[in-house]
């Protein structure tokens, strides 16, 4: 899902829309630890993908954060 989170990061950047980004992540961030809570069941891969999901958004929180800074 890499492919598709970077396009909805790219669609936020080029509206400068921070506020969705910061939603967005948190909603990852809720995900991570709703699935870290699971027991019974290996959300091993799962939780990696959301993590590199968050990476993708924070490089794009930064780079929004450094066109309004610069």
């Amino acid at each position: 899902m890499s492919g598709a989170i970077e396009l909805i990061v790219e669609g936020y950047i080029s509206l400068k829309d921070q506020k969705s980004l910061d939603e967005l992540r948190l909603q990852r961030r809720k995900l991570v630890a709703d699935l870290n809570a699971c027991t019974g069941i290996d959300c091993t891969s799962t939780i990696r993908q959301i993590e590199e999901d968050i990476v993708v958004i924070e490089a794009g929180l930064a780079r929004l954060d450094g066109a309004t800074t610069g």
